[in-house]
């Protein structure tokens, strides 16, 4: 599938994400969007996500991004890192109503969406699969910030084993597009405001280990986001700070969205496939990193995802 070609022969292109936008999310949209913008001025180009986590402000355009949906067709519609239909968010009419649709992604449990699909489980990011996408030549500074944004965020700052020499490559090439390496790693990916440092240190203060210390759990409920004054949005890195307590293999973090129903994040170090377990309770994502929504009291959506994860233990050993 050649994206420059659809592109150039769409007069009106909408690009979306999905619901709950991260790094990844925004730094792809983004690029393309800032792309099409300056290599395609005649083109009538909108981006559509629900707001983003914070910290991403420095990227061209963000702006622009418009949250709710105001067309009721267009003659292109581009997703980006979004691996299932139900995941689509503000642009999910649109998807309906729009003959010609493109997705780009990198998660394993996406089996195809679009009309066109190009999706590569091994790259480290979105980001990564849009670069290979994109001419060289024809990728800015305010591109490349964005770009590599999706990269960092996706691949822990390059510390996942989806981290690959080509991942590399194309951040070097990012790079010497002049960006400001230090401060998007630093802004868009480590810094935290006082609040998120806030529930983080709840988080993890009231987190349990069990399955003898292999797996461990926290939960953060609604009255707990509204007691620090944050939303969803605030609430990244966790799941990867509880990842890398001594001698856990799994961790899961829970927040509840409403009444009874929780997201679940789900992180693993170097042999459990979480993917697998999201995939059953109806999400998804990758080996090493997945998410899914279950239904129940917080005590009931951990003891059935114990159950499948224990299965998954006894698989490894066997």
């Amino acid at each position: 599938m050649k994206l420059l070609e659809k592109i150039e022969s769409a007069q009106t292109i909408a690009i979306a994400g999905h619901v709950r936008p991260d790094g990844d999310c925004v730094g792809s949209c983004m690029g393309l969007y800032n792309y099409i913008l300056e290599n395609y001025p005649d083109k009538n180009v909108s981006v559509y996500m629900e707001t983003a986590e914070s910290g991403l402000d420095y990227i061209s355009h963000m702006d622009d991004v418009k949250d709710t949906l105001d067309v009721e067709n267009v003659d292109l519609l581009i997703l980006l890192d979004v691996s299932d239909v139900a995941r689509i968010g503000v642009a999910a009419d649109l998807f309906k109503s729009c003959e010609n649709t493109i997705c780009i992604d990198h998660h394993i449990s996406n089996t195809g969406l679009a009309k066109e699909n190009v999706i590569v489980p091994h790259a480290s990011s979105t980001a990564e699969v849009l670069y290979d996408l994109l001419l060289e030549d024809k990728i800015s500074k305010a591109v490349a910030e964005a770009l590599y944004t999706g990269i960092i965020h996706d691949s822990g700052v390059f510390k996942y084993a989806s981290t690959s020499e080509h991942t590399m490559n194309i951040a070097g090439k990012l790079m010497s597009k002049g960006i400001d390496f230090q401060s998007i790693i630093d802004e868009g990916f480590y810094a935290k405001s006082y609040r998120q440092n806030q529930i983080l240190g709840r988080a993890l203060l009231e987190s349990i280990v069990f399955f003898d210390g292999k797996c461990i759990f926290s939960v953060v409920s609604a009255k707990d986001m509204e007691f620090f004054g944050v939303g969803p949005r605030d609430l990244g890195g966790i799941v990867e700070q509880m990842r890398l307590t001594e001698g856990v293999e799994c961790a899961i973090f829970l927040y509840e969205l409403n009444h009874l129903e929780y997201k679940v994040s789900l992180r693993s170090k170097k042999y459990l496939d979480v993917n697998k377990i999201a995939n059953y309770f109806g999400g998804g994502g990758h080996v090493r990193a997945a998410g899914c929504t279950m239904e129940g009291t917080a005590h009931d959506v951990i003891n059935n995802l114990a159950k499948r994860i224990d299965q998954e233990f006894k698989c490894t050993t066997e």
